[in-house]
Order: C-alpha cells, then sequence, then structure tokens
C-alpha cells in the first residue's frame, strides 16, 4: 500500500499530481498549522510579463489556526478575471476554465475542503482514483507532530510505502520508516517543458498553465514523468 501524505494546496504544480499518481491512498493533511507566507493559498500562472502570483484571500489567517479551521474570505471569483485575461487564447481554454469556475464558484468557504474539492476535481480530469481521505479524520493522536504524525497516518491506512515530495528529505528518517515495516522513498519529478505563448518557457506554475496549453491526453502523459528514489 503506497501512501502520500500532503497539506491543501491552491492549483498546484504538476508534481503534486504526480504525487498523488504514484500512491494507492492519498492523505490530505489537513489538520496542520497554516502556514503564513506559503503556498496552501498562493501560487503563479503565466501573466503578461512571465510568472504572475495569485492569492486565494483569506479571514483572519494565522499561523496558529490549523487550515481546516481557516475560512475563505472576500471574493474568490475576483480570481476567475485573472484566469480569464491570461489565458483567454491558450488551446485548451474552453474547457478548463469551466472545471475552474466549477472550482472557484463553489458554495463551502472552509478552506481544507474548498481546498480538496479543488485537488480532487483536477484528479478526475487526469482519471487519478487513489484512495482519498481526509487527515482530520482518520483515528490518531492528535498531539503527535512532525514526523511521528505522518507515521501513525501509515499505520491507520496499513502503509507498506511512503512516498514524499523531495522537501520532506529534511524531515523524514528511513530508519523510523523501516522500524515499522514501511519503505520510505521521495519522488523526484522530471523536468517538463511545453508550448506558451512566448518563445521562452516559464517552468514550475500552477496545474492550470500545463492545462491550458496541453490536451488531457498530454497532460496524463506528463504524469508519468518523474522517478521514485
Amino acid at each position: 500500500m503506497r501512501v502520500a501524505v500532503m497539506q491543501p494546496y491552491f492549483f498546484p504544480y504538476l508534481g503534486y499530481f504526480q504525487l498523488i499518481h504514484s500512491v494507492d491512498a492519498f492523505v490530505v493533511y489537513d489538520d496542520v498549522n497554516y502556514i503564513k507566507g506559503g503556498w496552501i493559498n498562493r501560487n503563479f500562472i503565466l501573466g503578461q510579463k512571465g510568472k504572475q502570483r495569485i492569492t486565494l484571500p483569506l479571514e483572519a489567517a494565522s499561523p496558529n489556526k490549523r487550515i481546516n479551521q481557516l475560512s475563505i474570505g472576500g471574493n474568490p471569483a475576483q480570481i476567475l478575471k485573472i484566469f480569464r485575461q491570461n489565458y483567454a487564447r491558450a488551446p485548451q481554454f474552453g474547457s478548463v476554465i469551466a472545471l475552474i469556475e466549477e472550482v472557484i464558484r463553489q458554495p463551502e468557504r472552509n478552506l481544507s475542503r474548498f481546498l480538496d474539492t479543488g485537488l480532487q476535481r483536477i484528479s478526475d480530469y487526469f482519471g487519478l482514483h487513489p484512495t482519498w481521505h481526509m487527515s482530520s479524520c482518520l483515528k490518531k493522536d492528535n498531539n503527535l507532530r512532525g514526523q511521528d504524525k505522518v507515521l501513525a497516518i501509515c499505520q491507520e491506512l496499513g502503509a507498506t510505502h511512503y512516498i514524499n515530495m523531495p522537501g520532506g528529505k529534511i524531515l523524514y528518517d528511513a530508519e523510523s520508516f523501516a522500524r515499522l515495516g514501511i519503505q520510505l522513498s521521495f519522488i523526484e519529478p522530471k523536468p517538463v517543458v511545453y508550448r506558451q505563448f512566448g518563445s521562452e518557457f516559464v517552468p514550475n506554475l500552477s496545474i492550470i498553465d500545463v492545462m491550458m496549453f496541453n490536451s488531457k491526453e498530454q497532460c496524463t502523459q506528463m504524469l508519468w514523468e518523474y522517478e521514485i528514489v
């Protein structure tokens, strides 16, 4: 049983969905503290002058609150104008903007559930259907922190293989996982290049950029562009 645990992000980059592609069970890590200034509610898309940041407005965001304790603020539908302005001429705009609008206009205002809907809708678009869990709904000792909490989640789900993004190499200890009979690995996304508007490719943007410029079949092929190490 291959398991991944990741905080929910706002239309994250391709590597996030490659991680989902690589596992049998995916856990949305919603009962950890919000990282202010991080990427939970922000991302980059392609703007007129290269990278352009988009931010999902929040109410009273604080690193002292867990992700599932926060709420969407303001009018998130304003972000749709930015997508339309920047991607109206993209080849897949017609089909992709409908999905984005469905996610942005959803009535849900709890941050973790709002982001979870986006992750699941894009996963459906790509044909990704691992067993899906919210961390806050799993039985575990919620006083645990860091690696110990992830290990508890793995044990609850019967994991034999835990896969994480490269940034997790400084967070996790293979011996601790091995003592519980769990293999620890990391996904290494390969460089992916595709045609955008300009001559110079802008990498590592939101998954929305990938979807706007590539067919569903091309996107699905990109999901395989990684190694497990």
